[in-house]
């Protein structure tokens, strides 16, 4: 595919990032013929390591359509690390919009412009126990609804080998090998011309996930969990759990001992 609107910027990113990561990670990447050659479209991409948006840079860089990232709005007005953020194209989120689609205002306009955007839509690393993807959030559905644009559900494994989530050191022997499967478009035709209900956002990025998982089920060789890991569930249940036990803390104090009961001598 040929490379257009890369820009100094995202080449000079790519001089200094390419060669450690090809010293770190070997490659196993599939799935280049399903990013499109022209047009605006979205990658959804799982998250597993602090490592995994450099290591999927570089595979969406040698597809000739480079990925522009959301970031917090923040970001783009701190010196060099903002320049850079402008200069390679990545897109600000402005969280604190009272307007869910306004915030994203950025990124339908970068997909009407016939950019790709690339989303985590977990929103952070996953926190499954495997590393399987957990629930996703609403916002690439919000945008690929807007514009009708292609989803492309992208996979990715191996980074988190080299910096396990939430892990301070790396582990670089043995070399780790980082594997990608980008899939076809996801099915989101029936979503499309309905009220933008939270119900609606739900399903269709349940439909997004789903896919997504499946593309990782390929690489790892195995089934993924049938129900999600979903953080906001195990806050839930994190908080019941605690009250549980303060409670049953409470009643074990309020017992009376064998003295207070005048069995002692």
């Amino acid at each position: 595919m040929p490379r257009r609107r890369i820009g100094f910027w995202y080449r000079f990113a790519a001089v200094i990032c390419k060669p450690p990561l090809v010293v770190l990670l070997k490659r196993d990447w599939h799935g280049m013929e399903n990013i499109p050659a022209d047009g605006g479209f979205i990658t959804a991409v799982n998250h597993n390591s602090h490592v995994d948006p450099f290591a999927y840079a570089h595979f969406q860089y040698n597809t000739g359509r480079v990925p522009r990232f959301l970031a917090k709005s923040g970001l783009f007005n701190k010196g060099f690390i903002g320049a850079a953020m402008r200069g390679t194209g990545q897109i600000p989120v402005y969280r604190e919009s009272s307007d869910a689609l306004s915030a994203f205002r950025a990124a339908i306009d970068a997909v009407e412009r016939g950019e790709c955007v690339a989303f985590y839509p977990e929103g952070t690393l996953t926190r499954d126990p495997d590393g399987w993807p957990m629930t996703g959030k609403t916002g690439a559905a919000r945008v690929a609804l807007q514009t009708k644009c292609p989803v492309i559900p992208v996979a990715q494994w191996g980074a988190n080998e080299l910096l396990p989530p939430y892990a301070k050191k790396p582990s670089i022997l043995p070399r780790k090998t980082h594997r990608v499967l980008a899939g076809p478009p996801v099915d989101l035709d029936r979503f499309y011309d309905r009220e933008m209900t939270p119900e609606l956002l739900k399903e269709a990025t349940e439909a997004i996930m789903a896919a997504v998982t499946r593309q990782l089920e390929q690489i790892r060789g195995e089934k993924a969990p049938q129900t999600p890991y979903d953080p906001r569930r195990e806050r839930v249940e994190q908080r019941r759990r605690t009250h549980t036990q303060k409670r049953e803390e409470r009643a074990r104090s309020a017992r009376p001992t064998a003295r207070e009961e005048g069995l002692g001598t």
